[in-house]
């Protein structure tokens, strides 16, 4: 009995302890307090390569060399919004169909701010 109230007392604490440190480690402001970087359209059009690849997108603003390898198409797809008001190519797939909520969710991975009015 005293070896099962043992590990009991020990998984328990355990448990605390690695909570605590996932809480430490969460990159996630409070609420309010992220700051976000803004961009204007000048400035996405500076990264217009496969290579350094920023597009505009529904306000945000996303850098996606990282993506490019990963999205199911060809890359040159995805390489010619970049540096571009990129909302219509991800709206319409170039075929008049959205992306799906999956899609759009995983592109939040990859935004670096906001676009500028």
């Amino acid at each position: 009995m005293k070896k099962l109230c043992y590990s009991a007392f020990i998984a328990f604490w355990s448990s605390i302890a690695t909570l605590l440190a996932v809480q430490v480690m969460a990159t996630d402001s409070p609420a309010g307090e992220q700051a976000t970087a803004t961009f204007t359209l000048e400035e996405v059009a500076a990264h217009a390569s496969a290579n350094d690849c920023w597009a505009a997108i529904a306000g945000g603003v996303y850098d996606l060399p990282p993506y490019l390898p990963k999205h199911p198409t060809p890359p040159a797809i995805l390489a010619a919004w970049c540096g571009q008001e990129a909302t219509e190519g991800m709206r319409t797939k170039g075929y008049g169909r959205d992306h799906s909520p999956m899609a759009w969710e995983m592109l939040e991975a990859y935004r670096i701010g906001d676009l500028a009015e």
